[in-house]
């Protein structure tokens, strides 16, 4: 699959940008903060529902502006597919996918990429909701519908937390709470889903992994992946980053096809458990929401004993582990692989390895300030960029000379539809 054609009106810093892609590879070169990393974000949305750099979407929107629009035409083996999402400050979002209205949780089932940014060295580094995130994210592209699943799970913890805040408040016993059994019942029923879908991506991801560490590093420094279960007992407020920490006792691994009704098992007793110090703290302790993931090399946790380049190379293995999932599993062919400022953090060994790592991709796009930190095969076409418009690209259309009022929600997804040829059936 690739991007042939992406169109954005009042995203981030961009009022307007109409821009031709081709298979292989694309640097988008500019200085910081002109907007480089604007136009694969965008990209990366339609592929994940989310952001790599916010939590939210307001921050999307261009200011001033009540609405921002992704337009992205996909082609993938001669079939094409066009993607239209509308980002609205106030009210749910829009999605139409050929035109036709579709939710935005189904545009997963199209757009695949994997980005590589600077902030995946969280992944490593960082706090368990990185990679709790970096899983999730992938999961939604390889099976659409845990977006709907997880979507409920948050919003039953939502009211289940209400509960226990309000229960806390008023200084009621457990006992006297008999509408907490209920979200207990959901919480789980939903909760266990999630636990053994990571779990299972886990156990997949381990194998690629380690192929792609090899493949960057030139050496075998054992990469591992554990799940870390709170419904086991694990607590994501300890840090792991002991030797003891790596035994794995924190939590407990579901290999693919385990028996969803046992996880729920264990779920709802660690709720029963736990159920007098959730009172005390007013807050949900057991769940997918508090579960980590624990990365080791030789055997030792990465966060704290990995070097930079070590846990550089963690990061960016990760990455290339969920591309060949994808790649693995898709009807539509290649993910796009993004490199968001990815080269002027390596060196060059490295630079030269993850070139060659990615270089038999479909499509690949690349973010960079200066043109000389990227490889040279991945460098021939160039898009340059300042602040926020396109000012050189090869083949790119005119920019149009009158732009649709920013607020105008449904009318404007349509209207902006048709810049773009949809006249192939949807893929």
């Amino acid at each position: 699959m690739h991007v042939a054609r992406l169109s954005l009106t009042d995203f981030r810093n961009y009022r307007s940008a109409e821009l031709t892609f081709e298979p292989g590879a694309t640097v988008i070169v500019g200085r910081n903060g002109q907007g480089k990393t604007n136009l694969v974000e965008a990209i990366g949305y339609l592929a994940t529902l989310g952001s790599h750099r916010v939590a939210g979407d307001q921050a999307l929107i261009r200011a001033g502006a009540d609405a921002a629009i992704v337009r992205a035409l996909l082609s993938s083996a001669g079939r094409e597919v066009l993607l239209e999402l509308q980002l609205n400050r106030h009210g749910a979002n829009k999605a139409q996918v050929n035109r036709g209205a579709a939710k935005p949780r189904d545009l997963p089932r199209y757009a695949h990429s994997v980005l590589f940014a600077p902030e995946d060295l969280a992944i490593v580094r960082g706090e368990p909701s990185v990679r709790r995130r970096m899983l999730d994210g992938l999961l939604v592209q390889r099976v659409p519908r845990l977006a709907g699943v997880m979507a409920d799970y948050d919003r039953v913890l939502k009211q289940r937390n209400s509960l226990l805040k309000s229960a806390r408040a008023r200084g009621l016993a457990a006992s006297q709470l008999t509408t907490l059994d209920i979200w207990d019942e959901r919480l789980v029923e939903l909760g266990a889903e999630l636990i053994d879908r990571r779990s299972e991506l886990v156990s997949e991801l381990r194998d690629p992994l380690a192929a792609a560490y090899r493949a960057i590093v030139d050496d075998d420094h054992r990469p591992e992946l554990q799940p870390v279960l709170s419904i086991d007992g694990a607590d994501p407020d300890d840090d792991p980053t002991d030797a003891a920490a790596a035994t794995g006792d924190g939590g407990t691994a579901v290999e693919p096809g385990a028996d969803r009704a046992h996880t729920a098992e264990r779920f709802a007793a660690a709720l029963a458990a736990l159920r007098r110090k959730e009172l005390e703290r007013g807050v949900t302790l057991a769940g997918p929401h508090r579960d980590d993931v624990l990365l080791l090399l030789n055997g030792l946790p990465a966060k704290g004993y990995a070097s930079h380049g070590e846990s550089w190379s963690f990061a960016l293995a990760l990455r290339l582990a969920a591309a060949e999932l994808l790649r693995r599993d898709s009807s539509t062919g290649d993910p796009v692989l993004v490199l968001d400022d990815v080269f002027a953090e390596l060196d060059r060994l490295r630079r030269e390895r993850l070139a060659a790592a990615v270089g038999g991709y479909e499509q690949v796009l690349i973010t960079a300030a200066v043109l000389e930190d990227v490889p040279e095969p991945l460098s021939h076409r160039v898009i340059r960029i300042a602040a926020g418009e396109v000012v050189e690209a090869p083949g790119s259309p005119e920019q149009p000379e009158h732009e649709p009022a920013a607020g105008a929600a449904t009318s404007v997804i349509a209207a902006a539809a048709g810049r773009m040829p949809s006249e192939a059936p949807g893929v």
